[in-house]
């Protein structure tokens, strides 16, 4: 029995470093974006700067996972919870590297004044980081209909996706003098794609969590 009980501590304690790695890049995405709307070096370097954090409880969440694995021998529903914190975790990681990567088209734009004001492409991220969050509670929480929802919200992303890259490559034949800073917001806009498609990822990871099968959510 108390095994049972050190192994329950162990899995919460694993739970607890994935919400903390999931707030944390909730926080690198939203500050990567106030840095690109407000042009702000010093708040993009910042951002990269603060990855390493992440970057390191990345491996300690492996670490723990690995040990539990090694320890305790889990029966095959609690081996599904630390197998999709491994994953989950891989996934947040990742978006913590599309908050860097705009940081760094952040730099790269410096202070030229925007070609364009950024409305949709903030919004897009908006409903991107909030996918982040609801993917962490849905894991915690172990709810798939949550994680669902995540699936159709990733429709709304992909649709201005294609609103904001069509609009960026009338601006290229419009303004071809701006070519590099339209490439970084066509880059940009693609990293935030790619964060809702990893949200989407966890949606999947949950349902393999609860359901013991995979579904893919994305297709």
């Amino acid at each position: 029995m108390v095994v049972r009980e050190n192994f329950q501590i162990q899995l919460n304690e694993l739970k607890e470093m994935l919400v903390e790695i999931g707030e944390l890049t909730e926080y690198a995405l939203k500050e990567s974006m106030e840095a690109l709307k407000e042009q702000n070096v010093d708040k993009a370097l910042e951002v990269i700067e603060n990855d390493q954090r992440i970057n390191q409880l990345e491996d300690e969440i492996n670490d723990a996972a690995i040990l539990l694995i090694a320890k305790q021998a889990p029966v095959a529903s609690d081996l599904r919870r630390i197998i999709a914190a491994i994953k989950i975790s891989s996934d947040v990681e990742r978006m913590a590297d599309f908050a860097v990567n705009i940081a760094k088209s952040t730099i790269r734009i410096g202070e030229k004044p925007l070609i364009k004001p950024l409305v949709d492409l903030p919004r897009m991220a908006d409903i991107a980081i909030g996918m982040l969050s609801d993917s962490i509670r849905a894991y915690v929480d172990e709810d798939i209909v949550l994680a669902k929802n995540l699936a159709d919200t990733d429709d709304s992303v992909d649709e201005l996706y294609g609103k904001i890259i069509q609009e960026l490559l009338e601006l290229m034949t419009q303004h071809p003098e701006s070519l590099a800073q339209i490439t970084q917001l066509s880059f940009v806009c693609r990293y935030i794609e790619r964060t809702a498609d990893h949200a989407t990822n966890i949606a999947e990871n949950i349902f393999y969590l609860v359901k013991g099968k995979r579904y893919g959510l994305n297709e």
